[in-house]
């Protein structure tokens, strides 16, 4: 089975970050890939997927990856950032392009498994 020819469409997410689903179904349950593109000079808010490895993908731009207590890692495309189920993260676009990178989920991201635990108010 394959995806179709049209790209998806951009959603804001409440991370402060646009997301377009490439690929996330449930009769696909082991993976699911999402283009991320976060604004110049934006942070995302800090979070955690609950049961979830997530990996960056970067295609486009330079930011700051925090994954748990690793040293911030700077970043680029072609870099790949891993981020182990239940570790906080965030990234931060520090360029003066957009930062864009595939969301790699697995098992598959769910709203559901999606942990807010940034310190600061919504």
């Amino acid at each position: 089975m394959t995806g179709t020819a049209q790209p998806p469409a951009e959603y804001w997410f409440e991370e402060r970050c646009h997301i377009a689903e490439w690929w996330n179904t449930p009769t696909d349950t082991a993976v699911s890939v999402a283009r991320a593109r976060v604004e110049p000079g934006v942070t995302t808010r800090l979070h955690r997927l609950k049961g979830v490895t997530e990996r960056y993908v970067i295609l486009e731009g330079r930011g700051r990856a925090e994954v748990g207590t690793q040293a911030p890692q700077e970043v680029g495309a072609g870099d790949v950032v891993v981020v182990p189920p239940d570790t906080s993260q965030r990234i931060t676009n520090t360029g003066d392009v957009d930062l864009v990178f595939l969301a790699v989920c697995t098992p598959r991201f769910t709203r559901d498994i999606y942990r807010d635990i940034d310190p600061e108010p919504l």
